[in-house]
């Protein structure tokens, strides 16, 4: 049986009023989804503490990931980085005039 083949760039909504997670793939300790934003932001107050290192790579668009530290990283296409669990974050800044679409791969830690 062939494989199907998708697209990250299609089924791409029309400006979305939240941003947008889709599920690409969730097997053993990997989640990959992507993500939509469009001007969105994390919520003022809190932070993203996650149990799971997370690596994201932008694929369009442009966004700002702020850390606890005051620490300020700019992203643009083809940008990427990993976020270790735990490591206090949010993001500051999207594109308001395009979307930006993230790849998010979480790395759960392995079960004994």
């Amino acid at each position: 049986m062939p494989m199907k083949i998708d697209n990250i760039f299609e089924g791409l909504p029309n400006s979305p009023d939240a941003e947008v997670f889709d599920m690409l793939l969730a097997k053993g300790n990997i989640k990959i989804e992507r993500v939509i934003s469009q001007g969105h932001t994390s919520p003022a107050s809190g932070w993203y503490d996650q149990e799971q290192d997370e690596w994201v790579m932008l694929m369009q668009g442009a966004a700002t990931l702020t850390f606890e530290d005051g620490q300020e990283t700019q992203l643009i296409v083809g940008s990427h980085l990993l976020i270790p669990a735990h490591l206090k974050h949010k993001v500051s800044w999207t594109a308001p005039n395009q979307q930006t679409i993230w790849l998010a791969v979480h790395l759960n830690k392995q079960q004994p």
